[in-house]
Parts: structure tokens; C-alpha cells; sequence
């Protein structure tokens, strides 16, 4: 009952479907870890019970050979104690041919015991044998499956990493778009121009103010020589007027 709770354990955690264990659980990564320790220790424990199992079967087998050989060697005593029989008959010995026929009946009786015994224990071992055969198919896989556990488990936990990365370079793109350092270089384009036009204007304002200062120059220049050339008429009519009455 116990070797074929072992082997009912083991086929079972052998046919697991990991991907649908996979794909019902909550988080894979944490289920994964867990399933593998559940692997080893299961596995640990199949180990211990099969090689259990292994040893019986050996002990078994040893039996057997050692009732194969007693057999055989209470065969060849049987012969040896007939042979002398019948030779001590020959020489008219009935006395000690009889308890030589009689010690071959006994070695006869011990060989039929052993073969017996060797006999029944072939079943013993043939079934054995096979449960063992599953029993190490069982654990080969249920090892097998742990590999396939634990390359999953390291897959998952690689693309969980790779994710975080991704995300973690996401957002810093996002805050990069939240506050693009081209606005800032436009913003202070934006002043320097700004600046820039200011001077413009103001040189702008101060050659307009020393245009009108050379204007201003020029209508004093004009207003001095439109007084001069007054006083000149002036002067010129006062002159004709004094001529004219010299000649009278």
C-alpha cells in the first residue's frame, strides 16, 4: 500500500500541467518558488522512499540466488550420497548404502525446500521490479518537471526584471515629456529675443532723438540765416533810402 502511495504520488506531480497551474495563479513567480521547493521536497522524499524500495527488491534477489544456489548444492549432495549408495550396494554394504540412500533423500528434501522458496519469490521480484521501473521513470520525471520549474521560474523572474526596466525607462520618458527641458530653451529663446528687441528699440529710440537734435539744429540754422538775411534787406533799405536823399 505504501509503494503504491509513493507511485500514485510521484505519477501525479509527474503529470502536473504547469502553464494551466500557471495561468490560475495570482502571481506565477511567488507560485513557481513555492512549487519548487514543493518539487525537491517531494522528490527528496520519493528518493528516500525509492531507494527503499530498491534495497528490499536487492535483499529479495539475493534470497533467491542464495536459494538457486542451495539448491543446486543440495543437488550435487543428493547425487554424491546416491552415487555412494549404490556403490557401497555394489560391494554388499546394504547397511551403509541405506543411510547413504537415506542422507540423499534428506539433501533431495532441501533441494525441493530451496527451489520452493526460489520459485515463490520470482513473482515477488518480477512485480517488484516493475514497480521499481515506474517508481524510477516516475522520479526521472518528476526531475524533469523540477528543470522545467525552475527554467520557468527564471524565465518569469528575467521578463519581471525586464518588465521593471521598461516601465522604470517609461516613466522617466514620461517626466522627461512633463517637463521637456526644449520648453526651458525655448522659454529663455524666447527672453533673449525679447532683450534683443528691447535693444533694438532703444537704439531705435536714441538715433530718433538725435535725428530730431540735428533737426532742431537745422531749423535754428535756417531761422539764423532767414533773421540774418532780414537784417541784411534791412540794412540794404535803409542804405537806398539814405543814397536817394543825398541826391535830392
Amino acid at each position: 500500500m505504501a509503494k503504491q502511495s509513493i507511485l500514485g504520488r510521484i505519477t501525479q506531480l509527474a503529470k502536473a500541467n504547469i502553464n494551466a497551474m500557471l495561468d490560475q495563479a495570482e502571481d506565477p513567480a511567488l507560485m513557481l518558488d513555492q512549487m519548487v521547493r514543493d518539487y525537491t521536497n517531494s522528490i527528496a522524499e520519493a528518493e528516500s522512499a525509492v531507494a527503499q524500495t530498491i534495497g528490499n527488491l536487492r535483499l529479495i534477489e539475493q534470497d533467491y540466488e542464495e536459494d538457486v544456489a542451495a539448491a543446486n548444492d543440495w543437488g550435487r549432495k543428493a547425487l554424491a550420497a546416491s552415487s555412494k549408495a549404490d556403490e557401497l550396494r555394489s560391494g554388499g554394504n546394504a547397511v551403509d548404502a541405506d543411510k547413504f540412500d537415506n542422507l540423499a533423500k534428506v539433501a533431495l528434501g532441501k533441494q525441493f525446500q530451496a527451489e520452493k522458496e526460489a520459485k515463490d519469490a520470482q513473482p515477488t521480484i518480477a512485480s517488484q521490479t516493475l514497480v521499481v521501473d515506474k517508481l524510477k521513470s516516475g522520479l526521472d520525471s518528476m526531475r524533469g518537471k523540477l528543470g522545467e520549474l525552475t527554467s520557468k521560474r527564471d524565465e518569469l523572474i528575467a521578463r519581471s526584471k525586464t518588465v521593471d526596466a521598461q516601465r522604470q525607462v517609461q516613466e522617466a520618458i514620461g517626466s522627461i515629456d512633463m517637463l521637456d527641458p526644449t520648453s526651458e530653451i525655448s522659454r529663455f529663446e524666447d527672453k533673449i529675443r525679447r532683450e534683443e528687441a528691447k535693444v533694438l528699440g532703444q537704439q531705435e529710440l536714441a538715433a530718433s532723438s538725435l535725428d530730431a537734435q540735428f533737426e532742431s539744429l537745422e531749423d535754428l540754422d535756417k531761422q539764423t540765416e532767414i533773421e540774418a538775411r532780414l537784417a541784411a534787406l534791412k540794412l540794404g533799405a535803409g542804405g537806398s533810402a539814405s543814397q536817394g536823399q543825398l541826391g535830392q
